[in-house]
């Protein structure tokens, strides 16, 4: 299993001067003590706000997941344009399931949702279909048919009832 970072609120924390920044990915943390046995590779690819990635970016997250052996990922992602990474990412077609999580409150403030949704992104990483998905809050989502509802911080499904 691949497991790839490329920051978002997930890995924020405070910095000296007050500001939210990346100093770090809490993911070597959350792994040790998931005491996760499965094999699996760390791939701290970038440490970005979501609202800053680029085409560039996502191609990066692309051929990272193209490149890799395993056909299990998980990518840790910011949750403003996650839905848009996962529907660039099911465009590739590749033969492998992308688990794309994250976190609406950082790690490292404490009562976060990041140790949960990474639990949830592990155990469908392993039993989900081959394809794209967003797990979060307790939920699998398709690509594509997800996005983030800002007022209520929550993701919804797209052209459900």
């Amino acid at each position: 299993m691949l497991i790839l970072a490329t920051g978002g609120t997930f890995d924020k924390d405070y910095a000296l001067d007050g500001n939210l920044g990346f100093h770090g990915s809490v993911l070597p943390k959350l792994i040790g003590q998931a005491r996760l046995t499965c094999a699996h590779e760390l791939n701290i690819l970038m440490q970005k706000d979501s609202l800053d990635m680029t085409i560039t970016d996502r191609r990066a997250i692309l051929e990272a997941c193209r490149t890799t052996a395993s056909t299990q990922i998980i990518i840790i992602h910011g949750t403003d344009t996650m839905s848009e990474t996962a529907t660039f990412l099911q465009q590739a077609n590749l033969e492998k399931t992308i688990i794309l999580t994250g976190a609406m409150r950082p790690f490292s403030f404490g009562h976060s949702d990041a140790a949960f949704n990474f639990g949830f992104a592990l155990a469908l990483a392993q039993t989900a279909a081959i394809g794209v998905y967003i797990a979060m809050q307790g939920e699998c989502f398709a690509a594509g048919k997800v996005a983030k509802n800002k007022d209520r911080a929550q993701f919804i499904h797209l052209g459900k009832d």
